[in-house]
């Protein structure tokens, strides 16, 4: 039996992608909101596109934190650490942090083709920092187009996979290609994250100026490296 993924900020558009991707895969999902009446109306939304069977629900983020040991953070970064804080406490130990959020600076008013600096050196090293002892932090899905995962197409997008603990990271690499057309790389070390964070700006300009979904395939590897 798997267990089941916590999508905090599951109500907008990467995190809900993330869980109607999950879900149709069979996978239990739990989706986070700030209210739980939008985290449940999300879960209802999926149940109609998937069908009964669909296994997700919804909660209040620090209820939804609270409820499993495998958590993705899929929120803006201007809030990043101030929700990190809030659910700290909530936070099991042995748990997994799946974190996707980008530094855009549109966050702060700024052009979403550039990233700010993070005083750790990316979000999900900032993560790490603000996570109870004994977590583990896995950097994913930040090159991945919301509009692809919202469709119904497979994702045409290698997901670079980081992280400084090696099982969680082959953990989360099982659950990224479970999303159809997705292959799984295995990004190395945490810190590696801020070049990965950055590329997302970089396919946010691409898509400005050609009107496309761009995403990023890595190629030359031997296939074992793909998974």
């Amino acid at each position: 039996m798997t267990r089941p993924i916590v999508v905090i900020g599951g109500t907008g558009p990467e995190g809900f992608g993330l869980a109607l991707r999950w879900v149709r895969a069979g996978e239990t999902v739990i989706i986070g909101s700030r209210e739980a009446k939008r985290a449940q109306d999300a879960a209802d939304k999926i149940k109609q596109k998937v069908g009964a069977s669909a296994k997700v629900s919804g909660l209040e983020n620090v209820a939804a934190s609270a409820a499993a040991d495998m958590l993705v953070l899929t929120v803006p970064f201007e809030g990043h650490a101030t929700l990190l804080k809030q659910l700290k406490p909530s936070i099991r130990s042995g748990s997994i942090v799946i974190d996707t959020t980008v530094p855009l600076a549109a966050s702060v008013g700024g052009r979403p083709t550039r990233t700010l600096g993070v005083w750790q050196g990316s979000a999900a090293q900032q993560t790490a920092e603000l996570v109870p002892s004994g977590v583990s932090v896995v950097s994913a899905f930040q090159n991945i187009s919301s509009e692809l995962l919202n469709s119904e197409s497979p994702v045409d997008c290698d997901v670079i996979v980081c992280s400084d603990n090696a099982e969680a990271g082959k953990e989360v690499r099982r659950l990224a290609v479970k999303i159809p057309g997705v292959r799984a790389v295995d990004g190395g070390k945490l810190e590696n994250s801020r070049i990965v964070e950055q590329i997302t700006a970089l396919l946010i300009g691409l898509n400005i100026r050609h009107k496309g979904h761009s995403g990023v395939r890595i190629t030359g590897l031997p296939e074992i490296a793909y998974n």
